[in-house]
């Protein structure tokens, strides 16, 4: 980090990386940049960020939140109808 009287700057040191892929892909990945307004470098350096960045379980609640609302009427007294269940499996 450099420090003048005014700012503080970050600088982030960028390493070259030579690659060697087909012609055809190359040109297709240059006209996906090109209308993306990003640089072939910027969109590689994108993807290898996303590919090494550890793997985020779901949380409970995401799954909670995308499950469907059950179609239960409202009048229908769930309670009752388990011990209802437990009395004719189980005799209790």
């Amino acid at each position: 980090m450099r420090i003048n009287e005014n700012n503080a700057y970050l600088c982030i040191m960028k390493t070259r990386l030579n690659l060697t892929i087909e012609e055809s892909l190359l040109q297709r990945m240059k006209a996906y940049a090109s209308r993306k307004h990003i640089s072939l470098s910027e969109l590689v350096e994108g993807y290898f960020e996303r590919i090494v960045q550890p793997v985020r379980g779901k949380s409970i609640v995401d799954v909670v939140e995308k499950m469907k609302v059950p179609d239960i009427p409202a009048d229908r007294n769930l309670v009752s109808e388990y011990y209802e269940d437990l009395d004719k499996k189980y005799g209790v």
